[in-house]
């Protein structure tokens, strides 16, 4: 059977599945055997799990942390906030895998309803939270800080023809889509945070963003970054912040910038992006990998642990997958992991997109909370 045709049968016969974006086209996973919700009780015993089968292509977990289990893992509350009490992670086990190119060919007719987005922090609350850490910042508690939004609207969308149509316009190196019974998931990342393989580990961060215009182009986008002392500050902390991150877990002198400070390019922007590689230690676990690398600094600020608390005793309402981290973990122990970002949570009737700029010394309140919604913008003319 023609494995598109498999795709919407699979769709329209309402059970759960997973699309992840590989390196030919997308790796769809579904027939799931096992279905485990994450808590705070059980997320170490998952994370130390030992299997037995390894060689099969079906022999992982694959899903997400949200934001709020990874800063418990690493010990961090998080106070009481505004909660729409999603779960806080879930992984699949799946018996069934399916390779499909990246023309995912969906069509059906558009019934939803819902492009009347309302943010949370509009520009005046913007601003005063900017200006607060800003006094932060020169006060030495933290070097940089991320300010997150969220657009949000009332919806029934059918999240395969989003994530088609969003594959055509913004296909990204980390996309990914998840269609359960009482949610969904669709994501243009650009980020890959964790890709492990034996002994060896890489991230890739991503930090400046520009948005890009009809006489900008990836080379005048380069010269920008490279003159820009706010965006090249951003992303010098950034990389040096993963590195330390790597060299927790890594053996002395093999945390190495394998690409350093290049440019790629998206539906609406270009980012400024470098690539670290290390070799892990002896008995370095995935636990103890997950602790240091996550959640994942570029989409945080730096000194991570510090900005964290700075965060969290800030910001009024759960991020849920918001910068926390989709991927899989295969039973030999190798494991990939993105940074949940430029994505679309559909849960009881209502879609939230939350996005987040970076604040230095030498921001701007006023181009922070554009680029914002610069970084919304592809998701949200999904819904016109």
């Amino acid at each position: 059977m023609n494995k598109q045709k498999q795709l919407s049968e699979i769709h329209c016969s309402g059970k759960p599945y997973i699309i992840y974006k590989s390196n030919k086209g997308f790796d769809l996973y579904t027939n799931f055997s096992k279905k485990i919700i994450l808590n705070n009780k059980n997320v170490n015993s998952f994370l130390n799990k030992k299997f037995k089968n390894r060689s099969k292509k079906t022999d992982l977990f694959i899903g997400f942390f949200g934001y709020e289990i990874l800063n418990r893992l690493i010990n961090i509350k998080i106070p009481k906030q505004k909660n729409i009490n999603f779960p806080k992670g879930i992984f699949y086990k799946p018996e069934k895998k399916l390779s499909l190119n990246n023309n995912l060919n969906y069509n059906v007719k558009r019934s939803f309803k819902g492009n009347n987005f309302k943010i949370n922090i509009g520009k005046k609350s913007y601003k005063k939270i900017f200006n607060k850490f800003k006094k932060k910042i020169k006060s030495g508690e933290t070097y940089q800080i991320k300010i997150c939004t969220k657009y949000k609207t009332k919806t029934n969308i059918d999240p395969l023809n989003f994530f088609s149509r969003l594959a055509k316009t913004n296909l990204a190196p980390e996309s990914f889509m998840i269609r359960d019974q009482n949610y969904s998931i669709i994501s243009c990342s650009p980020e890959n945070l964790i890709t492990k393989k034996g002994s060896y580990i890489s991230t890739k961060p991503i930090a400046g963003t520009v948005k890009k215009t009809k006489v900008l182009n990836r080379f005048q986008a380069l010269k920008y970054f490279r003159k820009n002392i706010k965006e090249t500050k951003e992303h010098n902390m950034i990389v040096d912040m993963e590195r330390n991150d790597l060299s927790r877990i890594c053996k002395v002198g093999s945390v190495l910038l394998s690409k350093q400070k290049i440019v790629e390019e998206y539906k609406d922007l270009f980012h400024y992006v470098s690539l670290i590689k290390g070799k892990l230690k002896k008995n370095i676990k995935n636990i103890d990998i997950i602790k240091a690398m996550m959640p994942g600094g570029s989409v945080i600020g730096c000194p991570k642990i510090n900005t964290l608390n700075l965060l969290n005793n800030q910001e009024k309402e759960n991020r849920n997958i918001y910068t926390g981290s989709f991927g899989y973990i295969k039973f030999n122990g190798d494991m990939r992991f993105n940074i949940i970002i430029r994505s679309i949570l559909t849960f009881k009737g209502i879609s939230e997109i939350s996005v987040a700029s970076g604040v230095v010394v030498d921001s701007n309140a006023k181009q922070e909370f554009s680029e914002n919604y610069i970084k919304a913008k592809a998701l949200i003319d999904l819904f016109r």
